[in-house]
């Protein structure tokens, strides 16, 4: 089987030239005067896109290494977390609090829904020994947002500490973990920034870093550690590292910062409104049904979108796939066959990609017997593309 024409994915999406580029640099040493010097620009490049003072610490691994080391390092056995459940990265994140000891508090609402503000005071309420917020940002799989920027806020007066999974969110919505009191936020670089998929970049507030250390459970001398690189990275002197980073995501990554940053965050975020906006109009236009309950509460990474009655997810997937050349992304988890993807990050929130994916959905669809309007959904996207300024 050939590679797809498109990925339009909910990650990892689609990398532009100049990362791939980055990608096939020359292999380094680690301890390279070079290679150091661009492992310490990358940690400043992506705090900058966090938007953060707090120290960065780049773990090898997909994000989910960066998400469960947070969990480890900062759960007690005995400590009440309460765990914003909102969709499958939710519930799991909740099952590793539970898993290393912590008394788990679960504010939970559909998998279409987002949790409210009000929740989470109540929470608190009902339980004022609480010690950890964990919470996410941008629920890929159900394409919604949760409004972090209230939510964080709430644990910080309430005394607790806040984990939050902003694993899609990072370049597509506004982020501000000093702001919102977020103390370890964990990003991906194949989401937005359409870079590799092998690390996790992550934020730990000074604030955080003392929990961890106080913490008799948190991991030393293991792959999972934030301490390790605390200890040996950041308090070293950045000359040393607890083992060997991977050189070429090194690479990928830096240059996938690079191109967010010279447009500028604020733009980067715009670009991906842009295409999120196109898309929700185009899936409208069609007569389809958005998966979130309201499109105020819907992410600017991926549109979700209700697979019809009738039709076979993965079967529409992949004969899109096959006779269009068009990669779209299912649900995951248990909602795996409820929905469709439209991805719309890096290269993919560019130009008339999100055309693309609507035209593909819609005419696939129609081949497997959907009534739908394709003509006037693409005319809608068109419209909002149109409307909106050009990104640079």
């Amino acid at each position: 089987m050939r590679d797809p024409d498109f990925t339009l994915t909910a990650g990892p999406t689609a990398s532009s030239p100049r990362v791939l580029a980055a990608l096939g640099s020359p292999m380094l040493y680690d301890y390279d005067p070079v290679f150091l010097d661009r492992f310490r620009a990358l940690e400043s490049k992506v705090a900058a896109l966090f938007q953060t003072s707090s120290d960065i610490v780049l773990m090898q691994g997909e994000a989910v290494l960066g998400l469960e080391a947070a969990a480890r390092a900062v759960t007690r056995p005995g400590m009440t977390a309460i765990n914003c459940v909102s969709g499958v990265y939710g519930k799991w994140f909740g099952l590793w609090l539970a898993e290393y000891g912590a008394n788990v508090v679960e504010v939970e609402v559909p998998y279409d829904a987002q949790v409210e503000p009000e929740m989470v005071e109540s929470a608190f309420a009902a339980h004022p020994e609480t010690e950890l917020l964990a919470v996410v940002h941008s629920e890929t799989p159900s394409g919604t947002m949760n409004p972090v920027a209230e939510i964080g806020p709430i644990a910080k007066r309430n005394g607790a500490l806040v984990i939050a999974d902003v694993v899609s969110s990072l370049g597509c919505d506004a982020l501000r973990p000093d702001e919102w009191g977020l103390d370890i936020c964990v990003a991906g670089p194949q989401k937005c920034l359409a870079g590799p998929p092998g690390m996790s970049l992550v934020s730990v507030s000074d604030e955080a870093w003392a929990k961890i250390r106080a913490n008799p459970a948190a991991p030393r001398g293991s792959f999972l550690s934030l301490l390790d690189w605390k200890d040996t990275w950041i308090d070293g002197g950045r000359t040393s590292f607890p083992y060997t980073p991977s050189v070429s995501d090194v690479n990928g990554v830096s240059a996938a910062c690079d191109e967010a940053l010279e447009m500028g965050i604020d733009a980067f975020v715009a670009l991906h409104a842009r295409a999120a906006r196109a898309s929700r109009a185009g899936v409208r236009g069609m007569g389809l049904e958005l998966w979130a309950r309201s499109e105020e509460i819907c992410t600017n990474c991926v549109t979700a979108v209700r697979t019809p009655d009738g039709i076979d997810t993965l079967a529409l997937l992949a004969h899109v796939r096959e006779q269009y050349g068009v990669m779209l992304s299912p649900g995951y988890g248990e909602i795996k066959e409820k929905l469709v993807r439209l991805g719309h990050m890096g290269p993919a929130a560019r130009s008339l990609n999100p055309v693309v994916a609507l035209a593909a959905l819609g005419r696939g669809l129609a081949d497997l017997g959907a009534q739908l309007e394709i003509g006037t959904g693409v005319e809608a996207a068109l419209e909002v593309l149109s409307r909106a300024e050009a990104p640079v």
